[in-house]
């Protein structure tokens, strides 16, 4: 355990080993030795390890924590990762890190609402859980992992959707910009060189280069039953075919449409002479301006709209809430500022509204809402928690301290704009603010592309919401399954192996029962109780696994034990398995003692 608290897990394998070698039937070597494993990236390992726990010790609420943990990261394995946390919530409701292991199997799944309920059931239990923190704070900001198109739920390797994924994307990106370089070139042909016949061919010609990108990164796609599933998960995968789908569309009606326009502006009826007062003509050059438009700029339409949807998706100030309220720690400070460049995202669109739409509509006095940007500042700054923490992030990130000063003042000179004519101030200080507003603009978008090859130089996080990276063992804090076995000791072991009086408490429909226990036929290893008890005792454990096992001390009565555990049916042994999490014991009082308090063993 020290080693992995270290992060040393190559000396914690070594140690797990050794210690599985001294005891092979005690579950908890075989736990760490799987935590071990999948820390240096042997999953595959990790859950066999976690299997062998799981074999010893069916009721160890720790031992399913950790195979659901190692199955997760298994391709095709989210199912039985799903019934593994289940089991270890059912198990130990009251243990936090059940309830965050449901948390992140869901949110990979873009749950975010089950997620939230999940990771808030962790903080009832442990309010300074880092995971739950920080990924509830993810659930604010509608968080979707970078493999986003896939579900883990799919008995298909993710690198095969990814694959398809790349080609799909591939295609967007080659043939979009081919059609729209080619309906450019069609319309000078057509237009500025009268070679309208030519141009059409020479645009249909292209339909078929198109057709041959397609084909070829249509045959690198092997799990097509997949794709419309990957469609509906992934919204930007979504829009980059069906907006490449519908410019080929509008590429083909542009060619079948193209007006006989020349550069002098003569124009070549379109219908005969005997309806002169219907311009068809000019109907149809509207229509074909908008297709020539769709065409070339669909890609700065969905980039602006990704944009919008980017900065406006979430909540980020309750995000931030979640982030500070954990220790410093690397996870916490870089979603922080990620979750920070999404605020200054949100307040450059504001900005840019303010010194637009104020003289477009001839009213610049609309300007003065300037102000509201050092007030939304100051409400982020206090209601995320930023007090101790904004001056450690903005140290660490010169570009995002830039923008955020630029965008103060950006506001600032809105707000001289706005009032300059209310004043009476000289029409030049009011140009003057309105051009200060847009050069601030300007220093905004060149420190984020500065912050953005910064990070692909490095390799590091970027101001994008694809860098927000989720808790997993992040902090100090070790994983609850990392948590020792409950240990009988050899009084206790004897006790349960010899006694005639054991009894089994347990809950059933009508509400707390005991039952005599016909015997206990073993005590393993790793603590198990192997016992024969009725059938009524079979079916309250399949309600509820959780019960109570009293014995008295079966040579000279001195004390008694209480083992409280998991419960499960063991058919093959036709007996009751009970897995301790908690062991009390304590000793009968003498005639002239008092009673003395129970102690844990």
């Amino acid at each position: 355990m020290a080693r992995l608290a270290r992060d040393q897990p190559e000396g914690a394998l070594e140690a797990a080993g050794e210690a599985v070698e001294r005891d092979p039937d005690g579950e908890w070597g075989h736990r760490l030795m799987s935590l071990a494993l999948e820390r240096l990236g042997r999953d595959s390992e990790a859950v066999v390890a976690a299997q062998d726990a799981v074999r010893l010790a069916p009721g160890s609420w720790a031992a399913r924590l950790r195979l659901g943990s190692a199955l997760r990261r298994l391709p095709g394995r989210w199912r039985d990762a799903w019934a593994q946390a289940q089991k270890a919530v059912r198990f130990a409701p009251e243990q936090p890190d059940p309830h965050v292991l449901i948390g992140d199997l869901a949110l990979v799944r873009g749950d975010h609402d089950q997620a939230a309920a999940a990771y808030r059931a962790a903080l009832r239990r442990d309010d300074d859980h880092p995971g739950a923190r920080i990924n509830l704070g993810l659930t604010f900001l509608r968080w979707d992992r970078p493999r986003d198109h896939h579900d883990p739920t799919w008995e298909v390797d993710p690198r095969e959707t990814g694959r398809a994924r790349r080609a799909l994307e591939l295609w967007a990106r080659q043939v979009r910009p081919l059609l729209a370089i080619a309906l450019a070139v069609v319309a000078v042909l057509s237009f500025w060189y009268g070679l309208r016949t030519e141009a059409r061919v020479a645009g249909a010609a292209v339909l078929v280069l198109a057709a041959a990108v397609t084909v070829r990164q249509a045959r690198k796609i092997t799990v097509w039953r997949y794709v419309a599933g990957m469609l509906a998960r992934d919204l930007w995968l979504a829009v980059a075919v069906s907006v490449t789908l519908l410019a080929t569309a509008a590429y083909v009606a542009a060619l079948a449409t193209l007006p006989a326009w020349s550069l002098a502006g003569e124009v070549v009826p379109l219908v005969s002479a005997a309806s002169p007062l219907v311009r068809w003509d000019d109907v149809l050059g509207a229509f074909w301006a908008g297709l020539f438009g769709l065409v070339l700029f669909n890609g700065v339409a969905v980039l602006l709209f990704r944009g919008l949807a980017e900065a406006w998706r979430g909540r980020p100030v309750r995000a931030l809430a979640e982030f500070t309220a954990v220790p410093p720690e690397r996870v916490g400070l870089r979603d922080t500022g990620v979750t920070l460049w999404i605020v200054a995202a949100r307040l450059w669109f504001l900005v840019a509204a303010l010194a637009v739409v104020p003289p477009a509509l001839g009213e610049r006095r609309a300007a003065l809402a300037g102000v509201l940007v050092p007030v939304a500042m100051l409400y982020v700054w206090r209601r995320g928690g930023l007090r101790t923490r904004l001056r450690a992030v903005l140290g660490a990130d010169w570009p995002l301290a830039t923008a955020m000063a630029f965008l103060l003042l950006a506001s600032v000179a809105l707000v001289v704009a706005g009032g300059a004519p209310t004043l009476g101030a000289h029409p030049v200080a009011g140009e003057r603010a309105w051009w200060s507003v847009a050069i601030a603009l300007l220093v905004v978008i060149l420190a984020v592309a500065v912050r953005s090859a910064r990070a692909w130089w490095r390799g590091s996080a970027g101001p994008w919401r694809a860098s927000l990276i989720p808790c997993e063992g992040c902090g100090p804090r070790l994983p609850g399954e990392v948590s020792p076995s409950v240990g009988l000791s050899p009084e206790v072991r004897r006790a349960f192996t010899y006694s005639r009086g054991v009894v089994l408490s347990y809950a059933d429909a009508a509400g707390p029962r005991t039952l005599a226990v016909g015997a206990v036929t073993s005590v393993s290893a790793s603590g198990d109780l192997r016992l024969i008890a009725a059938e009524e005792a079979w079916a309250a454990a399949e309600r509820d696994p959780r019960v109570a096992v009293f014995v008295a001390d079966p040579l000279e009565r001195r004390f008694w034990a209480e083992i409280r555990g998991i419960a499960l049916a063991d058919p093959a042994e036709d007996v009751l398995r009970v897995t301790p999490k908690h062991v009390l014991v304590g000793e009968y009082p003498g005639r002239h003692e008092a009673r003395a308090a129970p102690r844990r063993s």
